[in-house]
């Protein structure tokens, strides 16, 4: 599988993580919400049917996750996926996860 293409679009209070992988129909998102510069909130995680099984969502995750720890950032996982993701491997996620 090839990793997929992720894009990051933002406005003042929300942001948006989109991926796609090249030959398949479709996009995954990860959205959040800003509250300040620190702290964001993971809203939301969706992938269409024909992308399960690509890992598309967790390499949604990852980023979001890699981005909060460049820019210093702490992320409330309100996003089922991410919060699961986060409590499945806490020693990953604990730097940047606000429980």
């Amino acid at each position: 599988m090839t990793d997929p293409l992720i894009t990051y679009t933002e406005t003042d209070s929300k942001a948006r993580y989109a991926a796609t992988v090249e030959g398949v129909e479709g996009e995954g998102e990860l959205t959040i919400s800003k509250v300040s510069p620190q702290l964001i909130i993971a809203d939301h995680t969706a992938v269409p049917d024909r992308m399960r099984g690509l890992g598309i969502a967790r390499a949604l995750a990852l980023r979001l996750f890699a981005d909060a720890r460049e820019k210093g950032q702490r992320i409330v996982p309100l996003c089922p996926f991410v919060r699961g993701y986060a409590m499945r491997h806490r020693e990953e996620t604990a730097d940047v996860i606000q429980w």
